[in-house]
């Protein structure tokens, strides 16, 4: 039996919402480390965002990277938006998990130590969008 082929009309694919959105979690850079490379890139478009990132050296840089191009990816691939136009909204780095150690002192007493980790939230927008 011979398949036909079906003939779909070339609609205009309106995209399903305005914004993508990305988190990561627990990320092993303290939230004080990573805000300083998330403010960096607040309201810059994605390309030129993920080009500054590529060039700062700071340990946080690589994740924020992740997240932005994950937001992004999501935005292209889930919501149909032009990955041109885009540009982040909102991003910022809150406080994650806390991983409770200790330091051994002299006369064998101990001493606390918090290891912070910290959650990235990236938000995308296109720029024709309100």
């Amino acid at each position: 039996m011979p398949r036909t082929k079906k003939v779909e009309k070339a609609e205009e694919v309106k995209p399903l919402r305005d914004e993508a959105k990305a988190i990561a979690k627990n990320i092993g850079v303290t939230p004080r480390k990573a805000r300083l490379v998330v403010d960096l890139v607040r309201g810059l478009g994605v390309d030129e965002a993920v080009a500054i990132l590529k060039n700062t050296n700071k340990a946080a840089s690589k994740p924020v990277m992740k997240v932005v191009l994950s937001a992004a990816s999501n935005a292209v691939n889930n919501f149909h938006m032009n990955r041109e136009n885009l540009y982040i909204h909102t991003i910022y780095a809150n406080d994650g998990m806390k991983l409770k150690r200790y330091l051994p002192r002299a006369k064998g007493s101990a001493s606390g130590l918090v290891k912070r980790l910290c959650s990235i939230t990236v938000v995308v927008k296109e720029k024709g969008a309100n």
